[in-house]
């Protein structure tokens, strides 16, 4: 992007926007009525907020209230960053899944926040938020959503109720196993176990050691596997285990197999 430009997305859930910038302006005070969530891409700025004033730097996570006076100021000549803004309802859905209801006034706690892992999410998430993912993702995006949120809040050193890993897992597990091409999405498979999308994820990872849509992947991969070894073409094995294209499968096979479905194909 060059400096100074915005740029506003729609995505495919209803009060969630997106938006990327890169600017060297500063923001006087100011207030949003959503929620945010926000990644700095580049730079670094210094800023009002609900917690005095802080600095956030290129690679750390950003979040802001609604109704939360700040501002905003480049460290140096621009920086860059790109934002997920809520509607107060979808944070209030996602929370109410997340802590299984009651939570009541809530908040993010934090303004800044250099963690890793939850930086990976975002960056996963966004895409899939902006750039009209095939269906077959509304799984990671589910997941990835509510996973993201979460971790936010959980900077408040608030403890979210962890899950125990019930036996109705297995009932998501038969469903994937037996139809891995089928496009699943986290509310489906959370409503066969009897659990919120939340307590799904965690007690799916828990007992399987994988995400539902890695797990999904897998199976994926697998079948493919075992229909390549029986001589069906690749676009066709491609097609008849719900990958989005053939080159999609390609590099999931050689990430798990170490070689190309090709190769594999010719030694078969």
């Amino acid at each position: 992007m060059k400096p100074g430009q915005f740029r506003i997305f729609r995505t495919p859930l209803a009060g969630v926007e997106a938006v990327k910038a890169e600017t060297g302006h500063s923001f006087p005070k100011h207030t949003h009525d959503q929620f945010g969530i926000g990644l700095i891409d580049a730079g670094a700025q210094a800023s009002l907020s609900g917690r005095g004033m802080v600095r956030a730097e290129a690679g750390d996570i950003i979040s802001v209230n609604p109704n939360e006076v700040h501002d905003g100021m480049p460290v140096g000549d621009s920086r860059a960053w790109s934002m997920l803004y809520f509607d107060p309802r979808v944070i209030a859905d996602l929370l109410q899944n997340i802590g299984e209801g009651g939570m009541g006034e809530v908040e993010f706690p934090s303004p800044v926040i250099r963690n890793a892992e939850l930086v990976s999410k975002f960056r996963t998430l966004f895409p899939l938020l902006i750039d009209q993912p095939a269906p077959q993702d509304g799984l990671l995006r589910d997941g990835l959503l509510l996973s993201l949120v979460a971790r936010v809040m959980s900077e408040s050193g608030q403890s979210l109720r962890d899950v125990a890993a019930p036996a109705a897992i297995g009932r998501a597990r038969e469903l994937i196993d037996d139809d891995p091409a089928a496009p699943f999405t986290l509310a489906e498979l959370a409503n066969v176990c009897g659990l919120s999308q939340f307590q799904f994820l965690r007690a799916f990872s828990k007992a399987t050691g994988l995400t539902p849509h890695a797990y999904l992947l897998q199976r994926r991969i697998q079948e493919a596997r075992r229909l390549i070894a029986l001589g069906t073409p690749l676009a066709e094995a491609a097609f008849a285990c719900g990958f989005a294209d053939q080159s999609h499968m390609t590099r999931l096979f050689v990430r798990n197999f170490g070689v190309s479905p090709g190769a594999y194909a010719a030694a078969c």
